[in-house]
């Protein structure tokens, strides 16, 4: 799994995120690697048709109905997201709160990203059986200092974390991922994908960066 958190960066801002989506989904399918993308939150309609798994950056412990400002998930799905990011490192929320809304995708089927800052965590919230565990330690995030070179422990570490679970989540590498080789380090590392934000989305060539990843994920 290869994920572009778009954050709120300017630049993917109005439509620019459809040039941006079109450019990921080319590559996606000329190397048959899965690419998601996690918009800003108001941009999730303009890209819920595209061919490619459309992720929220967050979700809320909300029930339908009378909920003003909340992103509820029964109705984010209805709109053709498959799933979310939780508890971000910008979004931090409590155990409680990631308890239950992995609960609650995964009986509405949706994908659920648990990003976690440290192997303590990796190991805490596998046990909730996420699709994914996102490890990202907070003071390597947009520092251009990828965590497969600079904590190479971090991941070999957290993978045996999350197996040690015996469930089917998958580990994720983020933070500071820059380049091509800093994806293939991550995999050799073992993680199963990336989590990768500023890396891609302030490039000057989305394409090129683009690709570059992509290649590496073979």
């Amino acid at each position: 799994m290869f994920i572009i958190n778009c954050k709120n960066y300017e630049e993917i801002s109005g439509s620019k995120i459809i040039k941006f989506v079109k450019i990921a989904e080319k590559i996606s399918k000329k190397y048959k690697v899965k690419i998601a993308i996690a918009p800003p939150q108001h941009l999730l309609g303009q890209i819920s048709n595209s061919s490619l798994p459309i992720l929220a950056q967050h979700l809320d412990d909300a029930k339908v109905g009378s909920t003003t400002g909340f992103m509820v998930p029964e109705i984010v799905k209805k709109s053709k997201i498959i799933g979310s990011l939780i508890n971000h490192s910008e979004h931090r929320i409590s155990s409680k709160e990631i308890s239950t809304l992995v609960s609650k995708l995964k009986k509405l089927k949706m994908i659920s990203v648990v990003c976690v800052k440290n192997v303590a965590e990796a190991k805490k919230y596998a046990k909730l059986n996420p699709n994914y565990i996102a490890i990202e330690p907070p003071e390597l995030i947009g520092s251009g200092r990828a965590v497969s070179k600079e904590r190479p422990e971090l991941i070999t570490n957290a993978v045996k974390a999350v197996h040690s679970s015996k469930r089917r989540t998958k580990l994720l590498c983020g933070a500071g991922i820059v380049s091509g080789a800093d994806v293939g380090k991550a995999i050799q590392l073992g993680s199963k994908g990336i989590l990768v934000a500023s890396g891609i989305v302030k490039a000057k060539n989305w394409n090129k960066v683009i690709e570059e990843f992509a290649k590496q994920m073979l």
